[in-house]
């Protein structure tokens, strides 16, 4: 697998030499403002995707909320960003690329090798001093990209049930522990899975803890093979791009707790 970051020097010098796809992917669970926030302030150049309805297919109980999108749709989009074989892509948010790593996932999952994360995301651009652009961008030029699934490991529900290795929940503590749950039917954890929220590979100013760090972190989980959820496979995205930076290679359950929780004959589990 190839370099997972790029830090926003690193990219405004790579930009200076050559032509870099630019994925807008801000978006919050409640917040559907990005195209606003796009439109009010993006790297310039950049493209925006909608997590909602680029990165899934629509939501369902029995899918879940983001499930992932069907190849072909997939690739059309990636196509309508202008993205071409071989040609490098950075992707960034505006929350320590808890987003992006979805967009991240998904072109690795699709056998794109050359994305990276823009570490620190688009406040890490404008601390450097760099340049925004307001409003919208030209439309890109459709690019050639073809989908190929299966450049990362996936999950179902089946697997998870009886996963052998370390499965870690990477949402909130307290969804974990089932003390509060704003969003899914039951509250609690798969059962067997170990809390690892995702804001823990993040330092105090958005950006990925260094290596060493995240390196600590994921050994302290266990040992054999690694799946990670979260509440619909966002921010396990990220989880799984943190472990990527250690040399792990994880793999995602789509569905998550939000397809878990909907069925009722999936056990759940509470506290610690």
């Amino acid at each position: 697998m190839g370099a997972v970051l790029i830090s926003a020097a690193e990219l405004r010098e790579e930009l200076a030499d050559k032509v870099i796809h630019l994925l807008d992917v801000r978006w919050a669970l409640g917040d559907p403002d990005g195209p606003q926030h796009y439109l009010d302030g993006h790297i310039p150049g950049a493209v925006f995707v909608d997590l909602e309805t680029e990165l899934a297919a629509a939501p369902s109980p029995a899918r879940g909320r983001h499930p992932l999108p069907d190849p072909g749709t997939f690739e059309k989009c990636a196509r309508s960003w202008g993205l071409g074989e071989g040609e490098p892509v950075v992707v960034y948010d505006a929350t320590g690329g808890t987003a992006a790593a979805r967009a991240w996932w998904l072109l690795r999952w699709a056998g794109v090798d050359t994305v990276r994360i823009l570490d620190g995301g688009l406040p890490a651009w404008i601390a450097a001093g760099s340049d925004i652009a307001t409003g919208a961008e030209p439309d890109p030029v459709g690019g050639d990209l073809v989908v190929r699934p299966g450049g990362l490991p996936v999950i179902d529900a089946d697997a998870a049930a009886k996963w052998s290795g370390v499965l870690l929940d990477a949402r909130a503590g307290e969804r974990y522990r089932g003390e509060v749950e704003p969003i899914d039917p039951r509250p609690g954890h798969i059962p067997g899975a170990v809390s690892a929220p995702t804001a823990e590979n993040l330092d105090g100013t958005g950006h990925f803890r260094s290596t060493e760090d995240l390196r600590a972190r994921f050994a302290g989980f266990g040992e054999g093979p690694v799946a990670v959820y979260c509440g619909s496979g966002v921010t396990a995205a990220h989880q799984i791009a943190a472990l990527a930076v250690v040399g792990i290679t994880a793999a995602l359950y789509p569905g998550s707790y939000s397809q878990w929780s909907n069925d009722p004959k999936r056990a759940v589990a509470t506290g610690e």
